[in-house]
């Protein structure tokens, strides 16, 4: 009995450490997103207060939304990039899925070099493409209008999306295409209701990746679209600087707006991504 004591006591000492570090490190990584959301009701005067830096608000400054989002237009903002953002994952996931099927699972004869120019996707940096892109883009006169940054977006985000689908179809059986195939199957119809079932968690994966490096770029939204009504919401954020004075209040505010969205998205896809993440431990 004294033994089985002893152990139940180490058990129970290693559990209450591991708890604490993981509690503690819970601590540490919300911290950011509480200073945010208390930074956005603050004034100026409270926020560069030695004294109150991390502590809440003397007074709700609801305003500060209020400001942001109708006075400084990020509803709009808003709304851009939950646009560019919907029909980036949507259009990069699809035409990712199909490529990266072609580069595994078939047989022709350029598929090595369409898997080298997809990875050099990825190597190659996006300063790197900034002029040419938007030489390209302004002598087609692009713009003016939403495919200025779509079709960059696009195109950036379905390198690494084909990357993270390829790992899924190899570990696809192909005993399931050739049942398919048996049946009757088109290439086709077991793309779509058989292979793409399967790789769900990829899709999922590859969605959250696509849709941060959308929901998050600057560099190009700043530079490839010239109508302020087109622009993203990381840019209209930066437009709340001003040159002599600045309502940090206000971008605080917008900075939380920015925020929710990603929260929203990993929790409704983090079961698929957690399920990804099991089955590349389990097949690795």
């Amino acid at each position: 009995m004294n033994e089985d004591n002893r152990r139940n006591t180490k058990k129970m000492a290693k559990k209450s450490i591991i708890y604490f570090f993981l509690g503690a490190f819970t601590l540490i990584q919300l911290f950011p997103f509480y200073w945010l959301v208390t930074f956005s009701f603050k004034s100026n005067t409270e926020i560069f207060d030695s004294h109150n830096l991390a502590g809440l608000p003397k007074v709700w400054r609801l305003e500060n939304y209020t400001d942001a989002l109708l006075g400084g237009g990020i509803l709009t903002y808003f709304l851009n990039s939950v646009f560019y953002s919907a029909v980036t994952v949507a259009v990069s996931t699809i035409l990712a899925a199909m490529a990266a099927y072609a580069i595994i699972r078939m047989n022709w004869k350029f598929k090595g070099i369409a898997a080298m120019i997809f990875t050099l996707g990825i190597m190659i940096p996006v300063q790197a493409t900034l002029l040419p892109l938007f030489q390209a883009l302004d002598r087609m006169e692009l713009r003016q209008g939403y495919l200025g940054l779509l079709l960059p977006y696009i195109a950036f985000a379905m390198p690494m999306s084909i990357m993270i689908l390829s790992g899924f179809y190899r570990s696809v059986p192909r005993e399931i295409e050739e049942a398919a195939c048996i049946d009757g199957c088109g290439i086709y119809a077991m793309f779509f209701r058989i292979i793409l079932p399967i790789v769900r968690p990829g899709i999922a994966t590859a969605s959250i990746f696509a849709f941060l490096n959308t929901w998050n770029e600057l560099l190009f939204a700043n530079t490839f679209v010239d109508k302020q009504e087109l622009k993203t919401l990381p840019v209209g954020i930066m437009s709340f600087v001003g040159e002599h004075s600045t309502n940090w209040g206000v971008i605080g505010a917008g900075m939380v707006v920015a925020t929710l969205p990603t929260v929203v998205i990993y929790f409704l896809l983090s079961k698929q991504v957690q399920e990804s993440l099991t089955i590349g431990a389990v097949k690795g």
